[in-house]
């Protein structure tokens, strides 16, 4: 059995700190759980926090790049926190561009990032 990754609630934000090797099973346990809780919060926003994640290979980037599509599909956007320079370097250098996931450096600017698109959202 795989590990499950927590799915944490701030407000009408979730956090998910990944902290564990992401196997196969892991990570399509975690986009099911993550499109559950969007629906049944009402989530309008998905922060990922990838500090603890040290290497990244294609399967990984592919991951991010997947979650970011099932919230987007669900009403909520994406942001990617923690990003270490190498893991960077590395998904540049695999050709993954992760189309429609923002980025910030840390949950702090990322949940700022949010909070910034949640009020320009009402302000059109």
């Amino acid at each position: 059995m795989s590990e499950r990754v927590p799915v944490l609630r701030i407000g009408d934000i979730l956090l998910v700190s990944i902290q564990v090797d992401l196997e196969d099973q892991t990570v399509l346990d975690l986009q099911e759980d993550l499109a559950d809780q969007i629906v049944a919060r009402s989530a309008r926003g998905v922060i990922i926090d990838i500090t603890a994640v040290e290497i990244v290979d294609s399967f990984v980037g592919r991951m991010l790049a997947t979650i970011a599509s099932i919230s987007r599909l669900l009403d909520a956007e994406t942001v990617v926190v923690g990003m270490r320079p190498a893991v960077a370097i590395t998904l540049v250098e695999l050709g993954l561009s992760l189309g429609g996931v923002r980025t910030a450096l840390d949950l702090e600017k990322g949940l700022a990032l949010l909070r910034r698109s949640a009020t320009g959202a009402e302000l059109q």
